[in-house]
């Protein structure tokens, strides 16, 4: 059974930081990117940045450049989003998901779009406030 499960989401003040953590099992870790996605409430669920488990490319929208950064444990099956300098619009569930296509993840991200993702998880709520 696939299963990718985030956790490390909370209640930060801005300015602040988490470590997001999507572990993952059920399928072969080298052969998929996964990216992190996040829903504000009241807003569409958008793309944050993607990591590719191979090679360790990574991609982050300009919303989140400088303030956060991807990575991955090939040992642990597990992908991490530190997220430091915490805005209060950075609150929203965030979400990881799987893809076999690093590329295809980029260009959704990039179109401000979910879909076509091979595999999600059920969430994270991350809240900035004072």
């Amino acid at each position: 059974e696939v299963q990718l499960v985030e956790s490390g989401g909370g209640l930060v003040q801005p300015g602040g930081s988490l470590r997001l953590s999507c572990a993952t099992s059920g399928f072969t870790f080298d052969d998929y990117a996964i990216g992190w996605f996040r829903q504000a409430p009241g807003k569409e669920r958008e793309g944050v940045s993607c990591i590719s488990s191979s090679d360790g490319k990574a991609y982050y929208v300009d919303s989140v450049k400088g303030r956060f950064t991807i990575s991955s444990d090939k040992a642990r099956n597990t992908v991490y989003l530190q997220m430091d300098n915490l805005k209060p619009e950075d609150t929203a569930v965030y979400y990881c998901a799987a893809s076999v296509n690093f590329w295809h993840l980029v260009a959704t991200m990039t179109r401000g779009l979910d879909y076509g993702m091979d595999y999600w998880g059920k969430g994270a709520l991350v809240t900035v406030s004072s």
